[in-house]
């Protein structure tokens, strides 16, 4: 596989900032689109247990509804994209059994080949409870994918605002995310800059690498 050159990576994480405002008119092609969901997919997580959903919100109506519980934060019904991200609440035995047989499904062996990985992640869940709070370590996981994903919306030239500051209880009843058992904890705007948006032409402020990096 061919790889990206040093200089175009840095080049893109410069260029990427958390956008202010969208051009409501540019939305993002659906190839690369299906590109950026790809990435979603294929996020990292411990265990591989993917203890996770992403809402993708295109109902004009719900994103309104959204930007109320989000601070009137402009970029929830102007960018091109919307993502909720939200946890899958209580890992448990049975969200082990499922990715089990999906593990099966995929590399084609038998259930009972896996059963060293199986009693490796039932025994991590099991300590839910117990002094561990697995909603939190999830929550972890969840932001590795929204790391994920807006390094690849740079990397294809596409904006994203990552967004804390709504409400996650309500989120939850405009998705109806409760009953399937899963929680919001953040969204992402995802589409193209307005060229008004005065935070684009602001210097990068980041410590320098010597104040953060340490090499031993």
């Amino acid at each position: 596989m061919e790889s990206l050159p040093p200089d175009v990576l840095v080049e893109r994480l410069k260029w990427r900032y958390a956008t202010k405002k969208f051009n409501p008119l540019r939305k993002i092609p659906d190839v690369q689109w299906q590109a950026l969901e790809a990435a979603l997919v294929l996020s990292p997580s411990s265990f591989g247990l993917q203890p996770w959903r992403f809402i993708v919100v295109n109902d004009p109506r719900v994103r309104e509804r959204l930007r109320a519980a989000s601070q009137d934060q402009a970029q929830v019904v102007e960018a091109s994209h919307l993502v909720v991200f939200a946890i899958k609440k209580d890992l448990s035995a049975e969200d082990v059994e499922r990715f089990i047989r999906r593990v099966a499904q995929v590399r084609e062996v038998s259930s009972e080949s896996l059963s060293r990985y199986r009693r490796m992640m039932s025994d991590f869940v099991a300590q839910a409870g117990k002094g561990f709070d697995i909603n939190a370590w999830s929550a972890c996981q969840l932001y590795i994918a929204l790391g994920v994903f807006m390094t690849a919306a740079a990397m294809l030239g596409i904006d994203t605002c990552p967004m804390e500051g709504i409400e996650p209880d309500a989120y939850d009843r405009i998705l109806g995310l409760g009953p399937q058992g899963y929680h919001t904890l953040a969204s992402a705007a995802a589409g193209y800059r307005a060229e008004e948006d005065k935070s684009a032409r602001l210097a990068k402020v980041r410590y320098e690498a010597g104040e953060v990096i340490t090499r031993v």
